[in-house]
């Protein structure tokens, strides 16, 4: 049976992003291209992690059952999940708002025009992963999207001031420590010292409210 590989799925409030703070639904799917060294999902990275196979219907089902609006697909890298397209239309078409978490390396182009909005990762040199990045992806950011750069080290964040310098991306943009690597205070610092007032500074919330290792939360 084809389907979409479903980690796992919960109600909690979004920790990151534009709506941070509110209830959603997280429909996480497994397989990942990269392998980030601070990931907090690698239990869901590989294509075969444990999982249901699930219908466009069924995650619908899903949707309505939860009783949210917002709808989080996260992973793993959940752009990977093929005829991923059809589920997003399928939601929105139904009312949900639907964010996608993706992590930078995937091209954004074949899902420019759908009602999703994009959270979209740009992978610094911390993660190991910067050489991956898909940098087309910064044409089909829109305004109503989410550029977040995880800052692990004052390299990481002098070279986020670079890629906002040269891309001048119009969505909104957070600084996000890797959780126990940078002290926030010191993001903040850089953050007035280059006069950074288009970006906001954001902890994961889950990871405060939490054990930072816990699972479906």
């Amino acid at each position: 049976m084809a389907g979409f590989h479903l980690a796992e799925f919960f109600v909690s409030i979004n920790g990151e992003g534009q709506k941070a703070g509110e209830l959603a639904l997280f429909l996480r799917f497994t397989g990942c291209n990269l392998r980030c060294s601070y990931c907090d999902t690698m239990w869901a990275n590989e294509p075969d992690a444990p999982h249901t196979l699930c219908t466009v219907q069924e995650l619908v089902d899903i949707a309505k059952a939860s009783g949210v609006r917002n709808i989080t697909l996260t992973g793993g890298e959940p752009l990977l999940q093929p005829g991923i397209g059809a589920l997003i239309d399928a939601l929105c078409d139904a009312g949900y708002a639907v964010e996608i978490e993706t992590n930078g390396a995937v091209p954004l182009e074949p899902l420019a025009n759908t009602g999703a909005g994009f959270t979209m990762d740009y992978k610094l040199s911390s993660s190991g992963m910067e050489a991956r990045m898909c940098l087309e992806n910064f044409r089909y950011l829109r305004e109503t999207d989410t550029l977040k750069f995880v800052c692990g080290s004052h390299e990481d964040l002098l070279r986020a001031k670079e890629i906002i310098d040269t891309y001048k991306p119009p969505c909104k943009i957070y600084f996000s420590p890797v959780f126990g690597q940078i002290d926030p205070a010191e993001m903040v610092e850089f953050m007035k010292e280059h006069s950074l007032t288009g970006v906001r500074l954001q902890l994961q919330l889950h990871k405060f409210i939490w054990d930072p290792n816990a699972r479906g939360v």
